[in-house]
């Protein structure tokens, strides 16, 4: 199976809150019920453009949690054999396959729209955003950072504990940069994103062209 821009933001998908499971022959990923059904169905989508399967989705109960289930052996293999990724548990193991890294900046979309945030901060009365990201103990973590010197992100990456790290990246041109360098197919960080520059643009009176404003969405049968 070739790696094409699709695969590789699903493998940031997986990296960020995706499971891979041998022993019980399946592909999990786990998003919130209420912040996130726009994304799940874009995932689910996804999925079925890919491998030509469709997900099984089932929200946890007292949870405001939902997970997306493959069960499907030959998945798995091509993720793992072919593609090289790494099997569950990810901690001090996770890595972007080698064959992925043309693509990176679609793996770390997957990667932020699953497991990263984008928040707004009140800095003494001034307004300014911060994308974050965690990242587990792993090779990942020094490809994460690679990636970001790759395209030139002003960030700070700070040891959390038990060799966690919080990547972070503030401010307004370095959220232009990101919404014009890795985007985001998540929704929720579409409208934060739109929301925060269209204020700040407003106070300008300089125009701005919305990529994805007026996308229509569809949430997911969950019965």
């Amino acid at each position: 199976m070739e790696i094409n821009r699709d695969l590789a933001e699903f493998i940031g998908v997986l990296l960020g809150n995706g499971h891979i499971s041998r022993k019980y022959n399946r592909i999990k990923i786990t998003l919130n019920f209420i912040d996130d059904l726009a994304y799940l169905n874009y995932i689910k989508n996804l999925v079925i453009k890919l491998f030509k399967v469709k997900p099984i989705i089932k929200k946890r109960k007292n949870e405001n949690a939902i997970d997306l289930f493959i069960f499907n052996q030959k998945i798995i293999n091509i993720l793992i054999n072919k593609i090289g990724l790494m099997k569950s548990p990810k901690w001090n193991r996770a890595i972007i396959p080698s064959s992925a890294l043309r693509y990176d900046k679609e793996v770390i979309r997957g990667y932020f729209d699953t497991d990263g945030c984008l928040s707004i901060v009140n800095n003494n009365g001034v307004r300014y955003p911060r994308i974050e990201m965690k990242v587990m103990p792993s090779p990942m973590q020094n490809q994460f950072l690679s990636i970001l010197n790759k395209y030139g992100f002003k960030f700070g990456a700070y040891q959390i504990g038990k060799g966690k790290i919080r990547v972070q990246i503030n401010g307004k041109r370095e959220l232009k940069k990101w919404d014009k360098i890795i985007g985001s197919n998540n929704q929720k960080n579409i409208s934060r994103i739109n929301s925060f520059l269209n204020e700040n643009v407003a106070e300008s009176g300089l125009p701005r062209n919305f990529r994805y404003r007026f996308e229509p969405l569809t949430v997911p049968n969950i019965d």
